[in-house]
């Protein structure tokens, strides 16, 4: 029995993991879909100070209060920042790593580092209306909401590597419309043998598009 720590991309909560969630949990595992500080239901707490080390707390803390000491993190796009960023801070309570279609950080990147201008104009998006938050796009899903646009800016800080956790898999999504800003982090780590990697046929919401895929590939990280 392995112990999942479900984190969304920007702008989504935790329901964009849900239905992987009780996928998980019929095969017999723990699953914690986590909604972020100020996105979603949480969106009351956003403030001007919510930024990528609340984020890295939010995991932190799921961690430390529920005791869990053999968690798989799986990161969604963004969430590959706060996965990255909470092992960092408790690797004795980390097995594996998974990153869906996301960032894998290394010292002292951002999010805005390390996409492209497409993304940074969506970032952008909205920022105006409060001067810290970015703004849903439009073809979003309606539950979508407002997201700390410090956490998309704040570079990350990190202690050790990743090569300190049993595993590693990248999930590359194939079906951007235009070139994905994750390409060549995937063509990077697709030839480093201690990552495993998957190619999916699916649009960037891997957890909508390919459900069945991605459960495969957590199944297989739960194995080591």
């Amino acid at each position: 029995m392995t112990t999942f720590v479900l984190i969304p991309g920007a702008w989504h909560g935790a329901w964009t993991f849900e239905p992987t969630a009780r996928q998980l949990r019929a095969h017999g595992h723990h699953a914690y879909p986590l909604t972020l500080t100020g996105v979603g239901d949480r969106k009351h707490l956003l403030t001007s100070t919510v930024n990528l080390d609340t984020h890295i707390d939010d995991v932190v803390n799921l961690l430390t209060e529920e005791e869990i000491t053999d968690a798989v993190l799986v990161g969604h796009s963004y969430g590959g920042m706060v996965i990255t960023g909470a092992a960092d801070r408790v690797p004795e309570r980390v097995a594996g790593l998974v990153y869906v279609d996301a960032m894998v950080p290394a010292h002292g990147d951002s999010c805005w580092s390390l996409v492209t201008d497409q993304e940074r104009a969506w970032y952008l998006d909205g920022a105006g209306e409060t001067g810290y938050t970015s703004a849903p796009l439009p073809f979003f899903d309606p539950r979508t909401t407002p997201h700390p646009l410090a956490s998309l800016l704040q570079s990350i800080r990190l202690e050790g590597g990743l090569d300190r956790y049993r595993s590693r898999d990248y999930v590359y999504a194939t079906g951007w419309e235009g070139r994905s800003p994750f390409t060549g982090l995937y063509e990077r780590l697709r030839d480093d043998p201690a990552w495993r990697t998957h190619a999916l046929v699916s649009g960037h919401n891997v957890m909508r598009d390919a459900p069945d895929d991605l459960l495969k590939v957590l199944l297989t990280a739960a194995q080591g």
